[in-house]
Order: C-alpha cells, then sequence, then structure tokens
C-alpha cells in the first residue's frame, strides 16, 4: 500500500530507482497494480477494462486500443474484448486484470495474492504464465503471497516478513536451503529444527556441538545406502503417518520438543504402508543437507 501510494510513511523514503516516489500521488508514480479482487469494472467489456488506464493518461483512442488488444494478445485473451466481465471464468478475469495493469508499460508492478481465489490447478497454470509474462516484459514486480511453494516458483528474490519486519531477503535456494532463523525455516517448507547432540554420524565426525540444525523432512531417507557414509541418524518412535500422493509424511517422536517430520517419496510405499504407530524407525540424511542455524559452524 505505502509503494503503492495509498499510505504515507511515518519516516524514510521510497525510490524506484533513483526517483523519489515517497510524496507523488499514485497515479504519478509509473506503478501496475493487480488486486486480490480484480477490481474489474462491471459495466464495461473487456477491452473498455484494459484501454481504462490508457485514457486516464490521455493517450488517443486509436492508440489506446491498438495498446489494450496488444496487452490481451499478451494473456491470450484476442477473441474476448467483447465479452462481459461477468460472463468470464475466475482465471479469465485474472488475464484482464494482468492486461490492464501492463498496458501503459509501468516501471513497477504490484500484485496482492492475485492467485488466491483460483482453484489448486488453474493457480499452477498462472504462477507460470505469470513469471512467463514477467519475463518477456522485464518489469520489476512485487509479488505478495502467503503461499511457500508459489514464493519458491515465481522469485528472483523472497523477502519473508514477520509481524512487518523482514526476517531474511535472498534467492529462493538461499532462503529454503538456508534459512537465518528457526522462524523462516519453518515458514519455508517443512523444516526440522533440532539440538545438534540429537543426530548421530554414521562414521567418527560427531555434530554434536553444533548448536541448532535444520534438516528438510524431504532429506530423511529410511535406508542408509541413501545418504552414503558421510551421514547422520535419528531413531524414534512413529507417532502417525499420511499419504499424500507423491510421498509420505511420517511423525516421529524422538525425544526432545518438537516430533520431527520425514516426507519418504511414494517410490518407499510398500515400506511406509507397513510402518504402525509406535514402530521404533532409523531415519537417515546427507551431512551436506544439515544447516546450522546457530553461531557453530559444520565441524
Amino acid at each position: 500500500m505505502t509503494i503503492a501510494g495509498f499510505v504515507r510513511p511515518d519516516s524514510g523514503s521510497l525510490r524506484i530507482g533513483d526517483r523519489d516516489v515517497t510524496r507523488l500521488s499514485p497515479n504519478k508514480r509509473d506503478i501496475g497494480i493487480v488486486f486480490q479482487n480484480y477490481a474489474l469494472f462491471p459495466h464495461m467489456n473487456v477491452l473498455a477494462n484494459v484501454e481504462y488506464p490508457l485514457h486516464l493518461r490521455n493517450v488517443p483512442r486509436r492508440e489506446a486500443r491498438e495498446r489494450a488488444r496488444a496487452a490481451l494478445a499478451r494473456v491470450k485473451l484476442n477473441d474476448f474484448e467483447n465479452r462481459n466481465i461477468a460472463a468470464l471464468s475466475g482465471g479469465q478475469r485474472q488475464r484482464v486484470a494482468l492486461a490492464r495493469a501492463i498496458v501503459y508499460e509501468p516501471r513497477v508492478m504490484l500484485m496482492d495474492e492475485p492467485l488466491s481465489a483460483l482453484d489448486k490447478n488453474l493457480r499452477e497454470q498462472m504462477q507460470f504464465e505469470i513469471r512467463k509474462l514477467h519475463d518477456d516484459l522485464g518489469i520489476t514486480t512485487i509479488y505478495v503471497t502467503h503461499d511457500q511453494r508459489e514464493a519458491l516458483i515465481m522469485s528472483d528474490r523472497i523477502a519473508v516478513m514477520d509481524a512487518g519486519v523482514i526476517r531474511q531477503i535472498d534467492t529462493p535456494h538461499k532462503i529454503y536451503q538456508h534459512p537465518n532463523s528457526s522462524f523462516v525455516a519453518d515458514f519455508m517448507g517443512e523444516a526440522n529444527i533440532l539440538p545438534g547432540s540429537a543426530v548421530v554420524a554414521l562414521t567418527v565426525r560427531q555434530p554434536a556441538e553444533m548448536g541448532t540444525l535444520m534438516i528438510r523432512a524431504e532429506n530423511f531417507h529410511l535406508e542408509p545406502s541413501a545418504v552414503g557414509a558421510d551421514g547422520v541418524s535419528i531413531r524414534g518412535k512413529m507417532t502417525g503417518k499420511a499419504f499424500r500422493g507423491e510421498n509420505w509424511l511420517l511423525h516421529l517422536d524422538i525425544g526432545v520438543p518438537r516430533q520431527v517430520l520425514l516426507s519418504i517419496p511414494s517410490t518407499q510405499s510398500a515400506r511406509c504402508e507397513q510402518l504402525q504407530p509406535g514402530a521404533e524407525i532409523t531415519a537417515y540424511a546427507a551431512r551436506a543437507h544439515l544447516h546450522s542455524l546457530g553461531e557453530a559452524k559444520l565441524a
């Protein structure tokens, strides 16, 4: 809201490139916005919705129509310009909102959870379409989402926020594999936060003094051969399991405050199906997949 110009900051400044826009009105910031509810005009057809920002900028009518049609072509809605908004599906409305936001080629694009109202399959399809649109147009885009997977798929850089404070900002891979805190580790995927003393080395290299460790659920295996000699193990009692299609999620009590999550590929279904609550399980992880959250480094 502050970047868009709808809220004025109490302190500091807001710059887009070398331009200070802190005191500029929203319509003078050269920013495109895609709202969560799309904010399309129901009394206008598709083409009129996309032309609207150009009319506000006094673009000649003929040029506005040509640019609006070009924007609709980019989002694959060439044949929809005369449709009423009410006759469109959720995905089609999303594309109209995108076309309206890019039609005047803004310097920055803001997207506020634009896919949250779509079903899973359509949402995943639109993620790739929005990413491709961004890559084709080269418009800097700030995208707000509570869907961690969506952030990982679509971003060049992710900022994880907690109570209005950025806890970490980095590439998706760094955020996921090397979080700087338990909060970020928990927020981005299924993380196991363990004391170093809870894991046992498969060789003499004992990581018991590494402080707090993070191991992703998908980095555990049920066979030691999957991690090699330079790995670690944990042992505990299974308290529950769930089949999720591509994997099994196992809950393991190893005697620490938090239960450990194991995400085991469905290729090992035969093994997982046989496991019953209370079964003693040893899980293995490669040493390379241990990440220290404390001051101490891997030995």
